[in-house]
């Protein structure tokens, strides 16, 4: 067989394997570009279309496609990833005139530049409520949009809120628009990491190139870099080069950028340029939806009352939510229980611990100098008598029962005291509740009052 058609066949079924193994998302994102140059001395030689795309596919798939390379051909040992220079220099364009990279058209380059999207995380897979409906809206305008509506798109809010299911999900409807557009998307550790990267071999020119030669910038959690000045620094000049010459950012965080600590003012004003949106804590609502939505494409029956359920008493955020759900499938499809309200509750036992409502030291104060009939600022005073004293000490021992907080940091909350205080009132009521039916009723009371 001709020796070009033999070392086809072989890549063919390399690709064919790499599909199965990682997906087609994957596939067509960082195995499909590669293309298969020759073969010298069980040496396989495979292009890529960039530094940063080579050493990508050598950091992440370079031993699997090592793996199959060798089940398809014996003859090969060895792997060699190369830089194909007549791609690179098409997709980057560098200025003559000093060390600053012009951006040029990328109509020509038919990959994306980042980390694979999610299949899952589109549009039509997110859930809107009131919480997000002002994001989701922002985000969609900014997908759809044909000339840029609002540069940089910035998204905020806590963890696992759903702003990196909006961010892939703008990816995924500007791809679809236009699949020439070259996308990159990644979290904000990795372009410090590559940045990082990029000085220490004396490649920074290469950086540049890379990351102002896309049509759409989408950095997630950038928060992580603050404080890291060198990278801010960079970020601010691949920011201005991309606004600049108009193309899209789109950046998500945990906070606004006002709020941003260590964050440069001249980066963090140029954060606020564009639109500013924000995903608030899930309502009840909001999480019944998820979970309807989410539990229509099991094929179990889950009833109505075990989401309501799983809706009222996972309230952290919408990863906790779903993966809630996930458990209490796989228990009734690995173990055969039937799927029931206190089934769900044994399954979640450690999850519903930890999202018990937290009570804090200050609700605590509030409801016992209520109960006592004593004044809130007893409780930080210095009075010893028995009226002000007992309440107090009370209040510290639910404080120590009730919270995860240390002994010192009760004793600031209660006028500065010392830690031992605490431990001496902690130690003192625990004792008194055993032969003082009245206290012990007191503090069965309070106790059940706070943590509902």
């Amino acid at each position: 067989m001709d020796t070009s058609l033999n070392l086809q066949l072989t890549w063919q079924s390399v690709c064919g394997k790499m599909k199965s193994e990682y997906g087609e998302p994957v596939f067509d994102s960082w195995i499909k570009p590669l293309v298969v140059e020759k073969i010298k001395k069980g040496v396989l030689i495979v292009s890529a279309p960039s530094t940063f795309f080579r050493d990508w596919v050598s950091n992440n798939y370079r031993s699997k496609l090592l793996e199959f390379c060798k089940q398809a051909d014996e003859e090969i040992l060895s792997i060699d990833i190369v830089v194909s220079e007549e791609k690179n220099s098409s997709e980057i364009g560098v200025s003559k005139k000093g060390n600053a990279p012009q951006i040029k058209d990328n109509s020509s380059v038919d990959i994306d530049f980042g980390i694979p999207l999610d299949p899952k995380l589109t549009f039509e897979n997110f859930v809107v409520g009131k919480p997000n409906e002002f994001a989701y809206a922002a985000a969609q305008r900014v997908a759809m949009s044909k000339n840029i509506a609002f540069n940089p798109l910035f998204l905020y809010g806590g963890v696992g809120l759903g702003k990196t299911h909006l961010m892939h999900a703008i990816a995924w409807s500007i791809k679809q628009q236009d699949p020439k557009k070259v996308i990159a998307y990644m979290s904000a550790e990795k372009f410090m990491y590559q940045f990082i990267k990029s000085v220490r071999f004396k490649d920074t020119m290469a950086f540049k190139e890379q990351f102002r030669a896309v049509d759409v910038l989408m950095i997630d959690d950038i928060q992580f870099i603050c404080g890291k000045d060198s990278t801010q620094e960079e970020f601010f000049h691949t920011f201005n080069s991309l606004i600049d010459n108009n193309r899209q950012v789109i950046i998500s965080a945990d906070k606004s950028p006002s709020d941003l600590d260590d964050m440069e003012d001249r980066l963090t004003s140029r954060l606020g340029w564009g639109l500013v949106a924000d995903i608030h804590p899930t309502t009840y609502e909001l999480r019944l939806g998820i979970l309807q939505t989410k539990a229509a494409g099991f094929s179990v029956n889950i009833p109505d009352k075990v989401l309501e359920f799983v809706a009222h008493k996972v309230t952290s955020n919408v990863r906790e939510l779903e993966g809630a759900l996930n458990r209490i499938v796989a228990n009734a499809m690995f173990i055969g229980r039937e799927i029931t309200i206190d089934n769900a509750r044994d399954v979640l036992s450690d999850l519903l611990r930890v999202s018990e409502r937290k009570v804090t030291i200050d609700e605590i104060q509030k409801q016992v100098a209520s109960h006592y009939l004593i004044k809130l600022s007893d409780m930080l005073s210095s009075k010893r008598t028995k009226q002000i004293s007992t309440p107090r000490q009370v209040a510290m021992y639910l404080a120590k029962t009730l919270t995860t907080m240390s002994l010192p940091e009760i004793g600031k909350s209660f006028g500065g005291r010392d830690h031992t205080t605490i431990l001496h009132a902690f130690r003192k009521i625990q004792s008194d509740i055993e032969t003082d039916a009245s206290l012990a009723e007191d503090v069965r009371l309070l106790t059940t009052i706070l943590s509902k």
